[in-house]
C-alpha cells in the first residue's frame, strides 16, 4: 500500500501542475498597446527634444 501512494504522489503533482498550467495560461480580456506605445511616443520626443535643446 505504501508503494501506492508512493506512485499517487506524482501523479496529484502532474494533475495539479496540467491544472495551475491551463489556469495560468488562460485568455485575459485582450488589452491593447494604445497606452504604452503612446508613452513610449513621449518618451522618444522628449529625448530628441533634449538632444536639440542643447
Amino acid at each position: 500500500m505504501a508503494a501506492l501512494a508512493w506512485l499517487l504522489i506524482p501523479l496529484v503533482a502532474a494533475i495539479g501542475a496540467g491544472l495551475w498550467g491551463s489556469w495560468a495560461n488562460r485568455t485575459r480580456k485582450v488589452r491593447s498597446d494604445g497606452p504604452e506605445l503612446d508613452g513610449y511616443a513621449r518618451f522618444r520626443e522628449a529625448m530628441e527634444r533634449e538632444r536639440t535643446g542643447s
